[in-house]
């Protein structure tokens, strides 16, 4: 499950295959912000409390499930930046950040039966051009409602990539959440399918080509690690060169049945 409505975390998730369930915390993100400044935590801290603390919160409606949690904080100079409220309050924070670099802190917990099991935090750096005020507003134009939904006022993987002179550190952090271990993690408690280390038995025949001629024999060999293959031979014919020049036909197993 995710314990997020970030459109952005959903998509990467599809993207890699996975399958889910949509249901978001319930978490007062500034009373905690608040109070982590007040015991003077840092931001990576609080990024990180507040990913459990969402997990955990929808893991007790869930018992026995995974439930993802992940939560961003954007610093510049000791200052932490939310989500702007308006067109105008993200001019205003674009306006402190251009120029200078800040960095992205973001973090992501994995809860189960209201504990929570695993958790990471992810750093990037990002450093914002100098551009003008009639950039800036012209940016705003274009961009359009949607950066109201980003720490920042900027989508990096939109429009917002022409804010930038550099970006350093994981792309998929930047995007809010830390991909590679979560899904390396999830692969661990076997979540997520986990490839063999052996390696797939993939049948040749369905990617030799259009090129082979059909079977025309059987015969058994000795394959890798002494195990026994038995494959039907056949001819395969290369495709013509880019001269036009066909390269003469060689044998070749078409496919591969473990016995």
């Amino acid at each position: 499950m995710l314990a997020s409505s970030a459109e952005t975390r959903a998509a990467l998730l599809r993207a890699a295959g996975l399958s889910f369930t949509v249901e978001p915390a319930q978490v007062d993100e500034d009373e905690v912000k608040r109070a982590m400044r007040a015991e003077d935590r840092n931001e990576a801290a609080t990024a990180r409390t507040l990913a459990v603390l969402k997990a955990r919160r929808v893991s007790a409606r869930h018992p026995g499930a995974y439930v993802v949690g992940a939560d961003q904080l954007l610093v510049c100079a000791g200052e932490w930046f939310d989500k702007p409220a308006d067109v105008a309050d993200a001019r205003a924070q674009l306006g402190r950040l251009r120029g200078r670099w800040h960095e992205l802190v973001t973090a992501v917990s994995v809860a189960r039966d209201q504990a929570e099991i695993w958790g990471t935090v992810v750093h990037a750096r990002l450093t914002m051009r100098d551009f003008s005020d009639a950039f800036l507003d012209d940016y705003l134009a274009r961009a359009g409602p949607g950066i109201l939904r980003c720490v920042g006022g900027y989508e990096a993987e939109g429009l917002g990539a022409q804010l930038f002179d550099d970006i350093e550190g994981d792309w998929f952090s930047i995007l809010g959440l830390p991909l590679l271990p979560l899904l390396a993690f999830l692969r661990a408690h076997r979540v997520v399918a986990a490839r063999s280390s052996r390696g797939p038995r993939v049948s040749l025949a369905s990617w030799v080509g259009p090129w082979r001629t059909p079977a025309r024999r059987a015969s058994t060999v000795t394959g890798w690690r002494r195990r026994r293959w038995t494959v039907p031979m056949c001819r395969w014919r290369f495709p013509p060169t880019r001269s036009g020049r066909r390269l003469p036909p060689c044998r070749f197993s078409a496919s591969a049945a473990a016995t």
